[in-house]
């Protein structure tokens, strides 16, 4: 089990290394000094990694717990990876994230006040009826 003195303590190297926490998880440290969450896991016979996020923004228990929750999804059948994705996928396809890439396609074609003011949500917005 990791502590966050060893974490503290872990300096980058030529190479990306790794400290292992257990279950699956641990620290990659790379060269340029980044720290990353991994967990390893295999689903459906197959070896795969999750990214659980960047130290310190995300600590050494919220990890575990990032962890623990992907375990559980693995136990219940669902490959947190896929479920990401998904989940990345249906946030994509909102109108807010359609609209802003039109809004980004348009920027050569509008004079740049037109862009400024559309692309920064100054316009003056539409009431909605229920």
């Amino acid at each position: 089990m990791l502590t966050v003195t060893q974490i503290r303590s872990a300096k980058p190297q030529e190479k990306p290394r790794k400290l292992s926490d257990g279950g699956g998880l641990y620290l990659l440290i790379n060269p340029n000094g980044s720290l990353w969450w991994r967990l390893k896991y295999r689903f459906e016979g197959r070896e795969k990694l999750l990214s659980l996020g960047v130290y310190p923004h995300v600590t050494l228990q919220q990890a575990r717990a990032r962890r623990d929750e992907a375990k559980g999804m693995i136990a219940n059948g669902v490959d947190p990876s896929v479920k990401r994705q998904a989940e990345k996928s249906a946030d994509a396809n909102t109108f807010e994230a359609v609209a802003r890439e039109w809004l980004s396609l348009q920027e050569k074609k509008l004079a740049p006040a037109t862009y400024a003011r559309h692309g920064t949500g100054t316009h003056r917005r539409v009431a909605t009826c229920h």
